[in-house]
Formats: structure tokens, sequence, C-alpha cells
């Protein structure tokens, strides 16, 4: 009977010394479930590309979901500009400028860095090529415009969130901490046990206890802290007995993101508007205890 065997397609040693070697550079701004659809996608598309393209060989699919804002928060990025200076790859393709970031200064950095090494970069989209003398002047209007959209959104985050704390409607107030869940319609209930603790720590603080005996108490007592540390810190002890919210108030707006490419929280001091929403939910301790703790 006649058979037909496909041969395996071998490159000779002339043709993979003189093949392209392209990664591909694929991003998605976030975890819900249709970027990660998108992400996948991406990864098929130019995974076949550089299969199928004669002379082409694969330096790798470098993928991840997060910001464009920021290079050092892109491991995947950052990994494959550390292949790019090392001489492992020829060519880049990537879907977008705003795939691949959104920081007109650090972008422009790498690009810098990508010509130094002689690595080309091709913007689908844009249909622009990095080493395109001429479209350099195009390519940087391109990623002022992609920040100044990131910055945009930003500031109508920013204005959104500061509406919802003026109404009391914001979700921030619904945070759950040591001490608390939720119930089945989202509002924040107490929980007994860790209430207990709560309570224990106020009454030895109210006492004249110091947080280092406060926190031998609990060790003593195998009480493990809200991060199942056998020993409570310090900090933790003395963030609860902080926090107002175990009044049943809340302070809204106690830190701001000072800085949309750094995403830096500081603490408001004065900076911007703080908002208190009274009886928000059951309290754990008394104001008065509260107040004579703090």
């Amino acid at each position: 009977m006649r058979t037909v065997v496909r041969i395996p397609t071998q490159i000779d040693n002339d043709q993979a010394d003189n093949a392209l070697r392209v990664a591909a550079y694929c991003r998605v701004s976030s975890d819900h479930e249709e970027q990660k659809t998108g992400l996948a996608a991406q990864i098929s598309y130019y995974s076949q590309k550089i299969a199928n393209t004669p002379g082409w060989v694969n330096a790798g699919i470098f993928a991840e979901r997060g910001s464009g804002l920021s290079l050092l928060q892109r491991r995947e990025f950052m990994r494959m500009m550390e292949l790019a200076r090392n001489g492992e790859i020829d060519l880049i393709l990537t879907k977008s400028i705003s795939r691949f970031g959104r920081n007109t200064v650090d972008m422009l950095q790498a690009s810098l860095d990508l010509c130094g090494c002689g690595v080309d970069v091709f913007f689908e989209k844009e249909n622009i090529w990095l080493h395109d003398r001429q479209m350099q002047i195009l390519l940087t209007a391109y990623m002022s415009y992609a920040q100044a959209e990131s910055e945009s959104m930003s500031q109508n985050i920013r204005w959104g969130i500061s509406k919802g704390f003026q109404s009391g409607k914001s979700g921030y107030a619904d945070f759950t901490c040591f001490g608390y869940r939720r119930d089945s319609d989202g509002n924040l209930e107490i929980y007994e046990p860790e209430a207990d603790i709560v309570r224990k720590i106020f009454a030895l603080r109210s006492s004249g206890r110091s947080l280092n005996e406060i926190s031998n108490w609990l060790y003593d007592e195998h009480i493990p802290s809200p991060t199942g540390r056998e020993r409570w810190s310090r900090e933790s002890i003395s963030k609860i007995l902080k926090n107002e919210k175990y009044t049943g108030d809340v302070i809204l707006q106690k830190t701001f993101v000072s800085d949309a490419f750094s995403g830096k929280q500081s603490r408001n001091a004065g900076q911007m508007n703080r908002y208190m929403i009274h009886e928000h939910h059951p309290a754990i301790v008394s104001k008065e205890v509260f107040d004579m703790v703090k």
C-alpha cells in the first residue's frame, strides 16, 4: 500500500545563522476575563505569525497584564529589553504603541535603547517601524497622545472617586478590616471571633499597657496576627488603635495618588478634602474608649 510521510523541514547551519530572531510583546491592562481572552489571542496570533514566516525564528513571546505607565512594574517587558540588550533579539512585534507603553519618557528611552542595540520594532496598528527615521517624530507624537489619554483617564477616575466621597456612597467605605466581614448584601458586619480581640486590645491599651506588652499578651494567648504571623507587630496593633472604623465611622480620602505614573499613595495631610461618614456600620468599641486611647 502506498503511503505518504511528511519529511520534517530542516534548516541548515547557514540558514539558521541568518534567520531573523523575532519576539513579540503583548499586554492587556487588567485581569478582566475579556482582557485575558484578548491576551491569549495576541499570544496565539504572534506565535503563528512568527512560525509561518520564512526566515524567522521565535525569540520569545513576552506577555503580561498590567498598566502601561511604569516600566518597572512590567517584568516581561524588562526581561525582553534585557534579551535585546544582550543581542538575542533582532525584531519585536507589538499590536500598537499604547500596548508597548503609555509613559512618554520611559518609552522614548526604551526606543533609544533598542535603536542602539540594532533592534527594530513594528507597531502593527500604526504601521510604524521604529528604525524608520522619518517616523521618529510621529512615534513621539503617538506616545505623547497615549500619555495624555492616560492622564485624562486618571483625572476622570479621581473626579469620580471624589464625587463618591462627597456623596458618602464610595465603595472604599466598605473595605473590610480585622474584626469585620461583609454580609450577603455587601455591608460591613461584626465578626465576633476577631471583634473580641479588637476589644481586648483597646482595653489593654486604655489600662496603660504598652504596644510591646499587648504584643506579648497576644503571643502568650496564641492569637495570630491578621496576616497569620505568630507575633503581632507594634505597627499592626497601632493601626487597629488608630482606625476609626471600629467606632462605626469611616473617614474617606486618608490617602491619595499624587502622581498617576508612579501610582504612589501619599498621606492626605490637608492637600485634599477628607470626608467622615458617621454611623456607617456597627461599632466594635465606643467613641469614648477610642478617643481616650488615641
